[in-house]
């Protein structure tokens, strides 16, 4: 054989060598296969404040955990969420721990699909309730949306279904007592700007974009909820919490607006792997001031609280591991 083939031969031999030892190489920590895993990660609306939270830690991820490849994507929210997750199309997501309670229990809007493997990476923050209507409509309570234009969410959404538990409270018939329209944050916010809509429920963590929008642009104005009626649901719904949406946190609130809020949680499936579950929670917390720069809600997560309020629902494995070697739980 002539010389000049065999070195040839000989070079591609040894460069296949050292791909095939590269690949058997790519092993994780965990002794697997490292191959990136991806990851579907649903948040909310574009114009919601989880929707930006979402964006930034999933390129927090993508650029700190090389095991994964992470791709955060717009939702109709938290019941949406849970859907998708339990479908598989999604393997993190965010929703608030009452509907996660009612979807790890089978119960509620989620009544005969029991999903007993959804797990809590970590709890983040509260959620208020921000009921947001036309100053020209003369609303000032929620009983006053009877017979009105009211955008409860999007089909399937945590804003929907929080607008049927308040109304329900203040005797009202859901939906039949008001004129819905179900849609999204983006949309609510045209629908308001047109006065094609008296007000909406927004759920998001403060200040959220479609709240400082609808206030700003719409003419909206900001209403609370009755301390009976918030009373009334922490003894039905023990998730719920008092919330003061503080004078000053949108544009022309001149007081303190109370209202219910419920916990949001980062959230996955059981059956991830508990290696990469404890690699994303390691380095979601040991980066928060990075995160802290996408948005002004990163302030109000705080890794104390991380555990607590989650009305239950089981920590993931990976999750839990963490959390007990920093010492926040036995």
């Amino acid at each position: 054989m002539n010389k000049k083939i065999i070195a040839v031969l000989v070079i591609m031999g040894l460069m296949m060598g050292f791909i095939t030892g590269c690949q058997d190489n790519n092993v994780s920590q965990n002794g697997t296969d490292n191959k990136k895993v991806t990851i579907n990660f649903p948040t909310a609306g574009t114009t919601g404040t989880i929707y930006t939270l979402g964006s930034a830690m999933a390129n927090l991820w993508n650029n700190k955990v090389d095991l994964v490849q992470v791709t955060a994507q717009a939702s109709n929210g938290g019941v949406h969420n849970l859907n998708l997750l339990k479908e598989g199309e999604a393997q993190i997501s965010f929703a608030n721990t009452s509907i996660v309670y009612e979807s790890f229990h089978g119960l509620g809007t989620f009544e005969g699909r029991k999903n007993e493997n959804v797990r809590i990476i970590a709890g983040l923050y509260y959620n208020p309730s921000q009921i947001v209507v036309r100053e020209a409509t003369g609303i000032e309570s929620l009983a006053d949306l009877k017979g009105k234009r009211f955008v409860p969410g999007a089909p399937g959404s945590t804003p929907e279904v929080e607008t049927k538990i308040h109304l329900m409270e203040y005797g009202l018939k859901y939906p039949e007592d008001i004129q819905p329209t179900f849609v999204g944050f983006t949309e609510a916010i045209d629908l308001m700007r047109n006065n094609q809509v008296d007000g909406a429920m927004i759920i998001a963590g403060i200040p959220t974009a479609a709240v400082t929008e609808m206030i700003s642009t719409a003419r909206g104005k900001l209403i609370g909820v009755d301390e009976d009626i918030i009373a009334s649901l922490q003894e039905k719904y023990p998730w719920y919490a008092s919330f003061t949406i503080p004078a000053g946190t949108y544009e022309n609130q001149t007081e303190d607006i109370t209202t219910t809020a419920v916990k949001l949680a980062l959230i996955t499936d059981a059956s991830l792997d508990e290696e990469l579950i404890y690699q994303l929670t390691k380095t979601f917390w040991e980066n928060i001031e990075i995160l802290k720069q996408s948005h002004p809600i990163v302030n109000q997560i705080e890794l104390e609280k991380a555990t607590v309020d989650l009305s239950g629902v089981p920590l993931h494995a990976g999750a839990e591991r963490y959390y007990k070697e920093i010492g926040l739980i036995e």
